[in-house]
């Protein structure tokens, strides 16, 4: 099972983290700066996994870890883990990310932080690897990208009507109007009438 997923800079700031198991803030900025003083300071030709430091496991647990450029993509992993199979999920995370974001650099995880724990989600729930064929992964980011671009539009088509004072429920699929209820495939429906 994963454990934890960091990526932090060659100056150790943590880029994205993500944890499977509950820690404090505090703890978990221990992690970080612990993580990275390990493996930042490891050899550029040696092996990519190393024991897990203190804080987060020890020896019952395993720190997998690539380097590109700037970046450190590091997975805390248990026993159950292979190591290889985590090196080839880094891989394809990182492929996903430059497919998504084209030529991904260090600033699209900072502007886009958002969109990457959604890659992230496709690839990891709860500790465990859900799907690891990046065409699927960027399948399934991309009909979320048409859905959130589909919501906005609505939004804004609906905004642009003076008469109507339109207030969102994002629990409900309707938009209210003073007392009248009205579900949002007939606002469309009505706005094309006009």
């Amino acid at each position: 099972m994963i454990k934890a997923i960091l990526i932090f800079n060659n100056h150790g700031k943590p880029r994205l983290s993500k944890f499977y198991e509950h820690y404090s803030e505090d703890t978990e900025q221990q992690i970080i700066r612990e993580t990275f003083h390990l493996v930042s300071k490891r050899d550029e030709n040696v092996c990519n996994f190393l024991e897990g430091g203190m804080l987060i496991g020890g020896s019952d647990y395993k720190l997998i870890y690539r380097h590109y450029a700037t970046l450190y993509f590091v997975f805390c992993v248990d026993s159950s883990e292979s190591e290889l199979g985590i090196l080839d999920l880094i891989q394809v995370f990182v492929e996903t990310l430059d497919k998504c974001f084209e030529n991904v650099c260090e600033l699209d995880l900072i502007f886009h932080v958002d969109k990457v724990h959604n890659i992230l989600a496709e690839m990891v729930m709860g500790g465990m690897v859900l799907e690891t064929n990046m065409n699927e992964i960027i399948m399934q980011v991309d009909a979320q990208n048409k859905m959130e671009k589909s919501e906005i539009k609505t939004r804004h088509i609906l905004s642009c009507i003076p008469q109507y004072k339109i207030q969102y429920h994002s629990h409900h699929s309707c938009h209210y109007y003073g007392d009248l209820t009205v579900p949002l495939f007939q606002c469309t429906s009505r706005i094309r009438d006009h």
